[in-house]
């Protein structure tokens, strides 16, 4: 099992190594919002980082560099077609965009918080 999982990881950093210098756009965040039904318990949450990112690229919301390319990355594995586990694949094929999405949020857990009493904050 722990094989397994480290085996899968090691896609992810080489995916995440390809995707690092991705430009994510306005599409792509809605392409992921729509991909988002699949995520099953994870989908709420990878809304918040939706957002955030859409915030971020549009200048709205200041974020780390760090933190940033996590959410590009995560959002280009969720819509990108080369997956370690294809989405073609019933059921099965969204585990590991699940997998992937729970790490990001794992890292991203103050972040998010953050971003979530900033976005609620009443315009000043």
């Amino acid at each position: 099992m722990i094989l397994n999982k480290l085996k899968y990881i090691g896609k992810a950093v080489a995916l995440f190594k390809v995707f690092k210098s991705y430009s994510l756009t306005n599409k792509d965040i809605a392409d992921a919002d729509n991909l988002s039904v699949n995520l099953t318990d994870r989908k709420e949450e990878f809304k918040v980082i939706l957002a955030m990112a859409k915030d971020a690229i549009n200048g709205r919301y200041k974020i780390s560099k760090l933190n940033l390319g996590i959410i590009v990355a995560t959002i280009v594995y969720v819509i990108s077609p080369l997956d370690a586990i294809p989405d073609i694949v019933p059921i099965l094929g969204w585990v590991d965009d699940v997998a992937i999405v729970g790490f990001a949020l794992s890292r991203l857990k103050s972040e998010v918080v953050k971003y979530q009493k900033w976005a609620i904050k009443p315009d000043s």
